[in-house]
């Protein structure tokens, strides 16, 4: 399985789920990103596409919040093909918290993804609430999936290396 691993704003740290995945699965890589600090929409997609070219058709994304938005804007703009992807924590472009420093990621894409695709959101996130997950969910095509109050499934909701995500990457890849 090619997987890429998605971080969102600041990178994902030693105790991310992300982090977990990518150390202990073969075919997993980070996109790396310029600036991890303060990203600009159309570098991250320009990193995305390079990634998605290198890896190929069969590849799945694996994303986490902000990184979620970029799947978004690159499917919107690519010709490229992928297999899925897992969106994990979708921020709200609009809401109060989201970060100032990220820029270009609003307005929001909500075509359909051309692509399979999971949708895994929390009831409490402070970055995206609940409401704001059915819409994109709906909007993408995504399978939407609540797994109750798990604040944003980072590191800090102390999910270590949260198999039950892995599972619903697992159905992806064989859907």
């Amino acid at each position: 399985m090619k997987v890429l691993i998605l971080p969102g704003i600041g990178n994902s740290g030693p105790d991310h789920w992300q982090s977990h995945w990518e150390q202990t699965n073969r075919g997993y890589s980070r996109v790396e990103q310029r600036n991890w600090d303060s990203p600009a929409c159309s570098d991250w997609v320009a990193s995305l596409e390079a990634s998605v070219k290198h890896h190929g058709e069969e590849t799945i994304l694996v994303a986490h919040s902000l990184a979620c938005l970029l799947v978004a804007h690159w499917a919107a703009r690519t010709e490229l093909k992928i297999k899925a992807a897992l969106l994990v924590a979708v921020p709200n472009p609009q809401g109060p918290v989201f970060p100032s420093q990220a820029t270009g990621f609003a307005p929001l894409p909500m075509a359909s993804l051309p692509f399979k695709s999971i949708l895994i959101a929390s009831a409490d996130d402070p970055y995206g609430d609940i409401v704001h997950s059915e819409q994109c969910a709906a909007s993408w095509g995504s399978t939407l999936v609540n797994i109750g109050e798990a604040g944003h499934i980072n590191g800090a909701s102390g999910l270590g290396a949260w198999p039950a995500g892995h599972q619903w990457l697992h159905a992806l890849a064989m859907a």
